[in-house]
């Protein structure tokens, strides 16, 4: 028989024994959809951290389950944290989806699968009427508005969800774990819509590896910039920490301008904008706002807004380029309220009229909606804002968007805080679009 003393002190080690063998972890998490900006198409995104195959199986609703399979790749992702910890980030584009068809299915290998999920493929024709839920600054910590996206994800309430910039508080930390928290957080709504996504300034850390690898936005600028058609529209997701973050290659704020500009110009043909009138930008940190903070966009020149002048060559801003293409709506978040604002146009307003301001805007509309919940809770207002300034609150919630048809876009803000009541919303109404409506 073992003596006591020899007992405990085989316990006492036991906690050792059992770290010095790592778990093998080839269980899918983290899964999430993103549209790859082609018809009949939708990537599905997760994470082991050993590697795997990676295979996503799946059947129409009401079919055969799992009747159909395709195979992708795994990238392997080392974060730059002290312990360098390793996984395995998975991508796999299904393609030849029936538009308007819901789909089931489950992603991993033999080694391991994920839960069952579904899918409704997006709609490609011009006269959709998509809906969508915007939003940005939503942390792992204090997630307010998580539970009720959540939910209205599930009912269908939403075709696509935008998250404009600022995830998790922040990706990188303790060890990239924060960031496997926060995906494991958004699954329930993100398995099944596609999740659009912008970088925003708590993405920076390390290059914005975190975010780089672990989302799988379209083109191949590593989901920093890209756009995409839905229904009536044409939308494009551009980075704003470029003008902030030059240490990490001046280079990418000139290569997305030239990027930017080409697309405009590629959208505003007659052809183009014939199909898809609406032009909506989706960028993090906004041009113009009044929160009482003293952030880039309190500042009349600011950087987003006019660009740089201590580059070589200076660099230009984004709203003399986005007001020449005709861009219809711009949604921001960064600041941690919600702000909607008259069309303005070089710090001043250009409504359609004064009875009916959105009714042929003369100049684009800005949406700010970083209100979703984090850890740095929401901001304070200026009390004394611009006259551009239109509505604003500091309720904690999110922005619902539908495009209805080629003329008539519908805007609404959620508060969470007062239980999901509509607190604000607008219709933006253009018989126009283009450079030519805004006179």
């Amino acid at each position: 028989m073992v003596p006591l003393h020899a007992a405990c002190a085989l316990l006492s080690l036991a906690p050792l024994l059992v770290l010095g063998v790592p778990p093998i972890w080839t269980q899918p998490e983290q899964v999430h959809l993103s549209y790859p900006a082609v018809p009949g198409s939708m990537v599905v995104t997760w994470t082991t951290f050993n590697k795997t195959e990676s295979k996503v199986e799946y059947g129409l609703l009401g079919g055969r389950l799992f009747d159909i399979s395709t195979k992708g790749d795994a990238a392997l992702f080392v974060d730059s944290g002290e312990e360098m910890r390793k996984m395995y980030i998975h991508r796999v584009t299904l393609t030849d989806l029936k538009p308007t068809a819901t789909y089931v299915y489950h992603c991993g290998s033999d080694e391991g699968w994920s839960d069952m999920f579904s899918f409704t493929a997006l709609n490609d024709s011009t006269s959709f009427s998509p809906r969508f839920a915007v939003y940005g600054d939503m942390g792992n910590e204090n997630p307010q508005s998580l539970a009720r996206l959540q939910k209205e994800t599930q009912l269908g309430m939403y075709d696509v969800i935008l998250h404009v910039g600022d995830f998790a508080y922040d990706m990188h930390e303790d060890n990239a774990r924060v960031g496997d928290e926060f995906m494991r957080q958004i699954q329930s709504i993100a398995a099944y819509v596609p999740y659009m996504t912008c970088p925003g300034n708590h993405e920076s850390t390390y290059n914005f590896s975190n975010y780089r690898n672990r989302f799988s936005m379209p083109g191949q600028t590593e989901s920093l910039w890209y756009s995409w058609n839905l229904g009536s529209a044409h939308i494009i997701s551009l980075s704003t920490e470029v003008y902030f973050y030059l240490e990490f290659g001046q280079e990418l704020l000139f290569k997305q301008y030239e990027w930017l500009k080409k697309d405009l110009e590629e959208a505003n043909k007659p052809e183009n904008r014939a199909v898809r009138p609406w032009i909506i930008t989706m960028g993090h940190r906004p041009m113009y706002c009044s929160d009482d903070d003293q952030d880039d966009c309190t500042k009349f020149d600011s950087f987003v807004r006019l660009g740089l002048n201590d580059t070589k060559p200076p660099a230009p801003g984004l709203e003399d380029l986005f007001y020449r293409y005709g861009v219809d709506v711009e949604l921001w978040a960064h600041e941690h309220t919600y702000e909607r604002l008259w069309p303005v146009y070089g710090d001043k307003v250009y409504n359609g009229s004064k009875e009916q301001p959105y009714v042929n805007p003369k100049a684009p509309v800005h949406i700010i909606t970083g209100s979703a919940g984090c850890r740095e809770k929401t901001d304070r207002f200026n009390p004394n804002p611009k006259e551009w300034s239109a509505f604003r609150s500091t309720d904690y919630g999110y922005t619902r968007m539908q495009v209805v048809n080629a003329t008539h876009l519908y805007l609404e803000q959620v508060s969470d805080d007062q239980y999901g009541k509509v607190i604000d919303s607008i219709w933006v109404v253009k018989e126009k679009h283009g450079f030519s409506a805004w006179f």
